[in-house]
């Protein structure tokens, strides 16, 4: 397993904790709480689903300054509190300092969303001056 080099200050509560990590690769849980869900019917709102992908996606990359900077995203099924989410993320290719990361989220061993995102390693941190 390799040690985390990015998005070491990010909530595992609401994004996730890392179970996995390999070079290029990384699978991510995240128990789906009350507190994400959008309604009494306990549907989990779709942004909490995405920043449990972009957290995985971060991590296949691995890399202190690695950003997002697209996504091809699909919401393939509901999901709902009460449930534990897993996200797969693997690096499909690399060009420079882009990479393009395929990610899955599933529930109960169904995927539930999926995405290509594109990422990137800025030279230096984002808000670095």
């Amino acid at each position: 397993m390799l040690n985390i080099n990015t998005h070491k200050s990010i909530s595992k509560k609401l994004c996730g904790v890392p179970t996995a990590l390999e070079d290029g690769k990384s699978t991510v849980e995240m128990e789906l709480t009350g507190d994400m869900s959008a309604d009494d019917s306990g549907l989990v709102h779709g942004g909490f689903i995405f920043g449990l992908a972009d957290y995985a996606a971060m991590l296949a990359v691995n890399h202190p300054n690695v950003v997002l900077g697209s996504a091809e995203s699909k919401f393939l099924k509901p999901a709902v509190t009460g449930k534990k989410a897993v996200a797969m993320a693997s690096v499909e290719s690399k060009s420079g300092k882009k990479l393009i990361v395929q990610t899955k989220v599933s529930v109960d061993g169904e995927i539930i969303f999926e995405a290509i995102m594109t990422c990137f390693i800025p030279e230096k941190h984002v808000l670095s001056k």
